[in-house]
This record gives C-alpha cells, sequence and structure tokens, in this order.
C-alpha cells in the first residue's frame, strides 16, 4: 500500500440514501456535503455507526473522506456512508477485505420501506374484518 495513492471513490446505498465517497490518505477527517460529520449527523450514535467501518479496517485517523450524501433520512444516510467508507477501503486495500466482510460492512442492506397495499390501511396493516 503505498501513501501516494490516488483518490479513491466508492458509492455506498441504503434504503433511498446514496453517498459518493472519496477517500484519501490524511488525518481522519470527515466531510459530508461540506460540511463537518459531527455538524451534518446530529446523533452520536451516528456519528459512531460511520466510524466502524474503520474500526474494523484498524485504520481510524489515516485517511480523510469528503462525501456527497442525498435521498433518505439521516440514518439512511448514515449507513449509505458507512457502506461507500468500507467500499472504498477495500478499494484501496484488499487485505481489508476479510475484516470488513465479518462485520457485515460490505454487504449492501437491501431492506427498503414496503409499500402501502390498496383497499388497506397500510403495507401490513389492515382494516378491521367484520364478518357481520
Amino acid at each position: 500500500m503505498a501513501e501516494t495513492a490516488p483518490i479513491i471513490s466508492a458509492t455506498g446505498k441504503r434504503k433511498t440514501a446514496i453517498a459518493r465517497v472519496r477517500l484519501s490518505f490524511g488525518s481522519g477527517n470527515i466531510t459530508v456535503n461540506g460540511r463537518r460529520m459531527e455538524d451534518y449527523f446530529p446523533r452520536e450514535v451516528l456519528c459512531i455507526r460511520v466510524g466502524t467501518a474503520f474500526e474494523a479496517a484498524n485504520v481510524e485517523g489515516r485517511y480523510d473522506i469528503v462525501a456527497k450524501v442525498r435521498g433518505g433520512g439521516i440514518a439512511g444516510q448514515a449507513d449509505a456512508l458507512r457502506h461507500g467508507i468500507a467500499r472504498a477501503l477495500e478499494k484501496i486495500d484488499e487485505s481489508l477485505r476479510p475484516a470488513l466482510k465479518k462485520q457485515g460492512l460490505l454487504t449492501r442492506d437491501a431492506r427498503k420501506k414496503e409499500r402501502k397495499k390498496y383497499g388497506q390501511k397500510g403495507a401490513r396493516a389492515r382494516f378491521q374484518f367484520s364478518k357481520r
């Protein structure tokens, strides 16, 4: 792994959120849509969730991230960012793949909101049935 490696790009997805991630060598700064990660994600648990990719690969503070995130809510965006970071780390160093895969960070979480069904109250909710 060369320290003069070019900027690596990757895409992460979760629900309807899409994160375009650019990873480069640096001091661990994470910028999301032009703002610091701590400012963009108001809850600390979301920042921790984003950082799990670095913890699994054991490379905290070695890379800078510049990300553009759109769609979905903040939780979906945080998970999309985590997925994108994991994919970028895998691109930059193939030996990190087993550690990232063991944590399930390379798998795209395919769960999405189920659609509302016609003639019913919601996706699973039903109007009360009356026989008489």
